[in-house]
């Protein structure tokens, strides 16, 4: 299923380059256009992960460097019967984790300084079985190829605002320029939308079975919401949907397309799933969270 997704989703951004090249070029134009959406999805299919992971400076982790963040991860791969991902650390205090990658084979989780530093050993735990739900379901290429091809929409739209041919003068392609710099990005953001928020109740109910432990996910989510939104982060909003939750704060007109469900919510779900769990994990209480 989310092969088919994966093809429509390019089909659609290369129809949506298309008819953009059209009107700023015309024939011309949707040449131009072609050759990019082309080189576009090869780009994003072949090497979104590795575009993203350099994006933000994330360094590959040996087994010896954190042995305790490796167990985890290697455990948890096992539990979920994929092959253990690569892992990255990314230098920042926002507590914050994502995957990445085209397939379970080449798949890659990476977490920030913040957030080792935040979780303890059990919420650390949910975090990356929620992330290792994402690889398991085949989310990641997904929302990797999502990520490419909005940063791809906004350079189109600032292509075609400064530098687009357009038919009928300078006039209307000036206003055509004008309406792709407002419609893009209320496209890509709603493209990230439709992706992001089913995919994180799943992610989170897939991740609380690997993990075996509900309680704690829904303890890692609320720490991780507050300490997201106690800092700024220096984050793309073209990839803000990878995260496990929103990077972004809410006073940013940007979260008016928030990619994540409300972390109540998100929570909520957890904690009645926790109640039909078995005795040994029903047990467990949300930490309570002291700052």
């Amino acid at each position: 299923m989310n092969s088919l997704k994966t093809f429509v989703l390019l089909l659609l951004m290369t129809v949506f380059f298309l008819i953009v090249g059209e009107l700023l070029g015309g024939v011309q134009g949707m040449q131009i256009a072609l050759i990019f959406a082309i080189i576009t999805n090869f780009i994003s299919y072949f090497f979104s992960d590795s575009m993203v992971l350099a994006a933000y400076k994330a360094k590959p982790v040996l087994p010896e460097q954190d042995p305790r963040l490796h167990s985890i991860v290697s455990e948890l791969a096992m539990s979920a019967k994929i092959p253990t991902p690569k892992i990255y650390k990314i230098n920042t205090n926002m507590p914050n984790a994502f995957a990445t990658g085209r397939n379970p084979q080449h798949a890659a989780v990476a977490v920030t300084e913040g957030l080792l530093r935040l979780l303890d050993d059990r919420e650390l735990r949910g975090v990356i079985a929620h992330e290792l739900s994402h690889v398991k379901n085949r989310d990641i290429l997904i929302s990797c190829i999502a990520a490419t091809l909005a940063g791809a929409i906004m350079m189109l739209v600032r292509m075609g605002f400064w530098f687009g041919g357009g038919r009928g003068g300078r006039n209307n392609n000036a206003i055509i320029a004008l309406l792709l710099l407002i419609l893009a990005p209320i496209a890509a953001a709603l493209i990230q939308m439709a992706i992001s928020r089913s995919r994180e109740y799943i992610a989170d109910s897939d991740g609380a079975k690997i993990s075996g432990d509900p309680l704690a996910l829904a303890s890692a989510l609320r720490k991780l919401a507050y300490g997201n939104s106690r800092q700024e982060n220096n984050v793309s909003a073209s990839t803000a949907h990878m995260f496990i939750v929103n990077p972004l704060k809410g006073k940013d007109i940007q979260n008016l397309f928030s990619t994540h469900p409300p972390i109540e919510e998100r929570i909520k779900k957890l904690e009645q799933m926790a109640n039909v769990f078995s005795n040994n994990n029903s047990k467990y209480d949300i930490p309570k969270v002291i700052y």
